[in-house]
């Protein structure tokens, strides 16, 4: 009868070892189960699961060879009810806890490590996707991102997100949960908002503040969060506020759009590693327009202004672009580029995206308020918007800064 046996190996890393081993137990007629090894800090773990028939010379045979190998080896009996139980958790499914912030002090990893064993979730591995500077030193310079590899069965998912949720929040820490799937490094198509996404300001109000209506606009603003007017009717009545402004202002303003901490990097490194690129924006295609020239996007959706003798009229074009409207346009370029929903990763911060970031495969609220956030699947609000690419899976070495 075959009886099954972990092989654990740990040690000072040499390039010899995985040979070393790999005749030891081809000397014994094991069959190969499972393994895994890494290397960490210089210091070697390898762990194989074999089936043998005879496991009387094994161990004699495993010392020595750490004894030339420079290892310390164990072989640890596995029972058929372990051996079962290591394959049902393996099935289950995976979910992908990131952690970033400018640092990640220790503190965090106990709470975290709480948090997911309050949830019967194992932790299968931990590894730092941002560069080599300290964690939990002064503010590295594209901020600390930890990944954790999480199996558990029967999780409730939103009890866990609102909870992740708060605990970031109480540390300054984001802690964004995602499923693992195979379009995790396979996503093609990237949808973004503009104003206060990947620019730091709201153009209407800028539009709003040089033309003497500022105050104005905010009123109407504030009727809209009251829902006392739904996005179509706010976004009229502050157009027409905006009747006599001087196309001149426009270009003014084009020029001094303040871009968004990390967007630079992270556009040149979706255009390296091929993605499409495409703004779906609420506001204007005046100055998405000089974004797309700028940075390179693909494509832009965004509400046309109408212009007449120099001067805005108050008017826009239709169809406007608004919540459902953005969802519509990912839904329709996701199509035309014969990618799935999986596929595509949309990134917004008002309530006007929640529909646009749940079509999407990952929807990722940056710098959100706190009720878009809550409902956003993933948001980022500590780091630039290249932490983006940390929750598309890609390491501080895989980019170009």
């Amino acid at each position: 009868m075959m009886k099954r046996c972990l092989i654990r190996a740990t040690g000072r890393a040499r390039p010899d070892q995985l040979a070393g081993l790999g005749r030891v137990l081809a000397k014994t007629g094991a069959r190969l189960l499972d393994i895994n090894q890494s290397v960490t800090f210089g210091m070697l773990s390898l762990e194989a699961l074999v089936a043998l028939e005879h496991d009387s010379a094994l161990e004699a045979m495993l010392s020595e060879a750490g004894d030339n190998l420079g290892l310390d080896i164990q072989a640890i009996a596995v029972s058929a009810d372990d051996y079962h139980r290591w394959s049902l958790e393996a099935s289950q499914p995976r979910l992908i806890l990131t952690l970033l912030a400018p640092r990640l002090p220790a503190g965090i990893l106990a709470e975290v490590g709480g948090l997911t064993a309050e949830f019967g979730l194992h932790v299968e591995l931990v590894h730092r996707l941002s560069g080599r500077e300290p964690l939990d030193g002064e503010a590295p310079g594209k901020g600390a991102c930890v990944e954790c590899w999480l199996r558990g069965d029967d999780v409730n998912l939103a009890a866990l997100h609102e909870k992740a949720l708060a605990l970031g929040a109480q540390h300054g820490v984001d802690i964004a949960l995602q499923e693992d799937s195979i379009w995790r490094r396979h996503r093609r198509l990237v949808c973004f908002d503009m104003d206060s996404t990947l620019i730091k300001t709201e153009v209407i109000d800028e539009l709003a503040r040089r033309h003497g209506v500022g105050d104005e606009v905010a009123a109407v603003t504030e009727q809209a969060m009251r829902g006392e007017l739904d996005f179509k009717q706010s976004f009229r009545a502050r157009m027409s506020k905006l009747e006599g402004l001087d196309e001149a202002v426009l270009a003014d303003i084009a020029d001094e759009l303040p871009l968004m901490d990390g967007v630079e990097r992270l556009m040149a490194n979706l255009k390296r590693l091929g993605y499409r690129t495409v703004i779906i924006s609420g506001g204007f295609t005046y100055f998405a327009r000089h974004l797309q020239e700028k940075l390179g996007f693909d494509e832009i959706h965004a509400n046309e202004l109408v212009i007449e003798n120099g001067k805005v009229t108050g008017e826009v074009q239709e169809p406007i672009v608004d919540a459902e409207r953005k969802a519509e346009l990912l839904e329709a370029i996701a199509l035309r580029e014969g990618v799935t929903l999986d596929q595509v990763i949309a990134v917004g911060d008002g309530a006007n995206d929640l529909k646009m970031l749940a079509k999407a495969g990952l929807g990722i609220a940056y710098r959100a308020k706190p009720l878009v956030r809550a409902q956003a699947r993933q948001a980022i609000s500590t780091l630039g918007l290249d932490a983006v690419l940390y929750l598309i899976g890609y390491r501080h070495s895989d980019l170009l800064d």
